[in-house]
């Protein structure tokens, strides 16, 4: 069957945590946006997305064209426009003022009673994106060995995310990357990105698949799967080039009309 979208979250999907993603992804996803759209979910912001993804990438308008870009879980969404060669935002479901008041002092108490709080961190432990605030336990800036090893079984990011969900009922809380727990408004979240952009591009379940590896109830790819379309669970960007690989030889995608 062809898929006229392939999707994807970024850190641990495509890439290690933070980093760019490799000379060979960056050549894979290049033969992707050739025959059919590519969506990159994840919880980073914007400036992240592009230094990761974007700048490796051949500044080919035809191809990025059908690229979309889906930061802070989907709460963003940003289109290339082949008239003007900048990326321009489609959408923002930012929280208000007081949201991210209540957000920042639960995920900062949480993390202190747990005894996750770091006291050197490598950047800001707290991070206000917008339409997402993001609990980087040690810091944005940490080294990717560092961050696996804090935790490597992701029990201490369940645990301070079960306790910022109960005390932010009306809000989604989830776990992210290898050391963060993202909150963003209810229903706001990779499902609903997927979504709004499966509207867009006229596309049916099963015309997409979306790769993840928090496909896991709790994990921040874990809404995707109430969208009914396919999902492909990986370890790490390796386990998603042996996808790609393997896709891209059997002629799984096909372009967009």
């Amino acid at each position: 069957m062809l898929r006229r979208m392939l999707a994807f979250d970024l850190d641990d999907t495509l890439a290690v945590t933070k980093s760019p993603i490799t000379e060979s992804m960056a050549e894979l996803l290049g033969r992707l946006l050739d025959v059919c759209a590519v969506c990159v979910i994840s919880g980073g912001a914007f400036e992240q997305f592009k230094t990761q993804v974007v700048d490796r990438l051949r500044p080919d308008p035809a191809r990025l064209s059908r690229l979309h870009l889906m930061p802070t879980s989907g709460t963003r969404y940003y289109r290339f426009d082949t008239s003007t060669a900048g990326w321009i935002e489609q959408y923002a479901q930012d929280l208000s003022d007081e949201e991210k008041r209540q957000i920042i002092k639960v995920l900062t108490t949480g993390a202190k009673e747990l005894g996750y709080w770091e006291d050197m961190p490598a950047g800001d432990i707290i991070e206000d994106r917008g339409s997402q605030i993001t609990y980087s336990a040690l810091g944005q800036r940490a080294m990717p060995e560092t961050k696996y090893a804090w935790d490597p079984d992701g029990q201490k990011k369940q645990r301070l995310r079960t306790y910022a969900a109960e005390r932010l009922p009306n809000l989604s809380v989830r776990a992210g990357g290898s050391t963060s727990v993202d909150v963003t408004r209810k229903g706001i979240d990779k499902a609903y990105g997927i979504g709004q952009l499966m509207r867009i591009l006229h596309l049916e379940t099963a015309d997409v698949v979306f790769f993840g590896d928090q496909l896991e109830p709790g994990g921040n790819d874990f809404p995707v799967r109430s969208l009914g379309i396919d999902t492909i669970s990986v370890r790490d960007w390796q386990d998603t080039a042996v996808a790609l690989r393997a896709i891209l030889s059997i002629s799984f995608v096909g372009a967009l009309a």
